[in-house]
């Protein structure tokens, strides 16, 4: 996934329940050497994520491209719980693996992931660490996941405000990440999807130089892929302090105007 510095896949699918354009860039930023994020454009799976690898040279892209190369591989599923199990089974491979690689290795791997899962009419989220999953509805944006972090418990227990969190010099230290922890701790939020809905999901490069508002305005403003492009450009711009990635996940009615029957992944 992160062959030359910039990488990007589109997609463009439609089914009979849901009808989506989704699109992603990596890039490696204008500071760090090595790209160690990676992410997934699956649709025909309803299976979309980014993940940003940690642990040093050589290391940390190994971890996310462990994860990505698992969950490629999930194929297509019949309901919201099956998805839910299957994407849930092989991440917990990916992070044994990635615990196999640390071992061997002598050193502390693991990487962070947010997934949108999308099947009848619903979606579902999960993430560990700090990569976001934001979602844009009637032009407001709202931020679905929580970021694992220090930062992010000190503004919970309101030690720090958001503004004093965004120059904290500890603001990127996270508290989970996949392959780090004996087991995989994720964070889950599950909703009904509507027509014109857009998830963005990213990794803390991007959102280190670019405002949740100006993600809001890529997504009322454009189509996925020059959302992402606006997105990207922003933040080499600004600086690319790390590796930037971001995917757009566009929902549309339903080609035959189908009514969608939400369904729930509890299992």
């Amino acid at each position: 996934m992160t062959s030359g510095p910039l990488t990007t896949i589109g997609w463009y699918m439609e089914e009979l329940s849901l009808s989506f354009e989704s699109y992603g860039l990596s890039h490696r930023g204008c500071v760090r050497e090595r790209n160690e994020d990676n992410f997934l454009v699956d649709p025909e799976s309803g299976v979309w994520l980014v993940a940003d690898g940690m642990g040093g040279h050589d290391s940390g892209d190994v971890a996310s491209a462990s994860i990505v190369g698992h969950l490629s591989a999930i194929g297509t599923t019949d309901s919201a719980p099956d998805l839910r199990a299957r994407f849930e089974e092989r991440l917990s491979l990916a992070h044994a693996e990635i615990r196999r690689t640390s071992e061997i290795r002598g050193v502390t791997i693991g990487s962070t992931v947010a997934a949108l899962l999308a099947i009848d009419g619903s979606f579902a989220c999960l993430w560990s660490g700090d990569s976001r999953i934001y979602l844009v509805r009637g032009g407001s944006i709202t931020q679905l996941s929580r970021d694992h972090t220090e930062v992010q418990e000190l503004v919970d227990q309101g030690l720090l405000s958001p503004e004093e969190a965004r120059s904290w010099p500890r603001r990127n230290v996270i508290t989970r990440a996949v392959g780090v922890a004996d087991e995989v701790l994720m964070d889950f939020h599950q909703g009904e999807i509507l027509p014109g809905d857009v998830f963005v999901l990213c990794t803390d490069g991007l959102t280190a130089h670019v405002t949740d508002r100006e993600i809001e305005t890529a997504a009322v403003s454009w189509p996925p892929q020059p959302a992402c492009e606006a997105l990207l450009s922003m933040a080499l711009t600004r600086g690319g302090t790390d590796n930037v990635t971001v995917v757009f996940v566009r929902m549309e009615s339903n080609p035959d105007n189908q009514a969608l029957s939400p369904s729930g992944y509890d299992r």
